[in-house]
């Protein structure tokens, strides 16, 4: 069994504050809050809250799972709270803007899988799943003024987006301040000991929750703020679906492997950091054969693309990826079909651009014109120009080809 000093020493690594005599503060918690855990008995309470605003979970958000994950190794209550309450509003952290409200339906929708999705990296027997409308739908409008008196304007004010919003004048809703308050009223409700978040969950764990939890009488949480996020496809910004720069867990295996590839190389070193769990000392050897040129960029994204579709899909889909990424990019026909592609059946003619759009190869119209101006859909390996062009029944079979990793096969019926 580890001892307390070898879970914080496990515990804070990755965690980061922005200042130092904050870190060694919340070290100095999470050890004393382990002895008096271990002197009670008890295991320290744990969670963290992902709100479904969207059906995806991606990549990005199993930066903190890995964290739940190494305090459910050490024995700990770990909660994977569903935002079903919060995603109504959703979080103005770090947002230029507020969020389009959703619908309670919609966040059902949304969340349907979430649980499912985090099995993927917690131990589903050790955790415990729970969503705070178990607690937040019952709250009455005096409850709300009597949680809300625990804080000033001002503290909300001096948040950074909140900030940049008055200095741009741009609204801030009186709504938007309920986010942090009703987030800070999860930790009371289960009596948390520690919460963890990213970077942009800073203000409303430690200040909102622990000042929260301290002004209801309870002992405050200490935040386990990890602190690097993990970059999107693009290898700059932080991976977000409101960007389109995600790889969402429940996609294919081909997708989620086509979508790793696409990665720049400048961020393999942290892609191995965050979603492998590399050491220093292999990460100093990955950039130094980067470097020096014994480790081609190439073959890396290769392994390290088979490694994250083994951890969430399977080994076998892992190597049918690899196969079929090699029958099209690494052939010596550039423009190599994969063998398994779909197929779908057309029976009458049909303009190409409403094939498209009709088996959701594009989202729109405007979509497909853009890329058959830039090359980027071709028939039978063709680049086609032409917004106009009919396909017609007597043409068929044909493969059409949309970018570089989507197929389909046009049969007759």
């Amino acid at each position: 069994m580890a001892t307390i000093d070898e879970q914080v020493e496990v515990l804070m690594n990755g965690v980061e504050y922005g200042d130092p005599e904050i870190r060694e503060s919340m070290k100095r918690e999470l050890r004393e809050r382990l002895i008096e855990a271990q002197r009670e008995g008890r295991p320290l309470r744990v969670y963290c809250g992902y709100d479904p605003r969207t059906a995806d979970l991606h990549l990005g958000h199993t930066i903190t799972m890995r964290k739940l994950r190494q305090f459910q190794e050490f024995g700990h209550d770990v909660t994977f709270l569903i935002g079903t309450f919060t995603s109504l509003i959703g979080d103005p952290s770090d947002k230029d803007k507020a969020r389009d409200q959703l619908t309670a339906q919609a966040v059902e929708d949304n969340a349907r899988t979430y649980a499912e999705q985090a099995f993927k990296i917690l131990d589903p027997a050790l955790t415990r799943v729970r969503r705070n409308d178990e607690w937040l739908s019952s709250l009455d409008f005096a409850d709300i003024i009597r949680l809300a008196s625990n804080f000033t304007v001002q503290q909300f004010l001096v948040r950074e987006n909140f900030a940049k919003r008055i200095d741009t004048g741009q609204a801030i809703y009186l709504h938007e301040f309920f986010y942090a308050l009703m987030q800070a009223y999860d930790a009371v409700a289960q009596e948390a000991d520690v919460q963890v978040g990213g970077q942009d969950q800073l203000f409303n764990i430690l200040v909102a929750g622990r000042k929260l939890q301290q002004g209801l009488g309870q002992k405050p949480q200490i935040a386990i703020i990890m602190g690097e996020s993990l970059p999107g496809t693009d290898g700059d910004v932080k991976m977000s679906k409101s960007l389109g720069n995600h790889i969402p867990l429940l996609g294919e295996a081909w997708d989620m492997y086509g979508k790793v590839m696409s990665v720049p190389d400048k961020a393999m070193h942290i892609y191995h950091k965050l979603l492998l769990g590399w050491s220093a000392e292999q990460l100093q050897d990955l950039d130094a054969g980067l470097a020096n040129g014994s480790l081609h960029p190439n073959e890396v994204k290769m392994a390290l693309a088979r490694q994250i579709v083994t951890i969430f899909h399977s080994k076998e889909e892992a190597e049918a990826a690899q196969k079929r990424w090699d029958d099209v990019f690494r052939s010596h026909d550039k423009h190599a079909v994969p063998d398994d592609i779909p197929q779908s059946v057309l029976s009458a003619e049909e303009k190409l651009v409403d094939v498209l759009r009709r088996l959701e190869m594009v989202e729109s119209g405007k979509e497909a014109k853009r890329l058959m101006e830039q090359g980027g859909i071709r028939l039978n390996g063709d680049v086609v120009k032409d917004a106009q062009m009919v396909i017609k029944p007597d043409m068929l079979p044909v493969v059409i080809q949309v970018g570089k990793r989507k197929f389909i096969k046009l049969v007759q019926g």
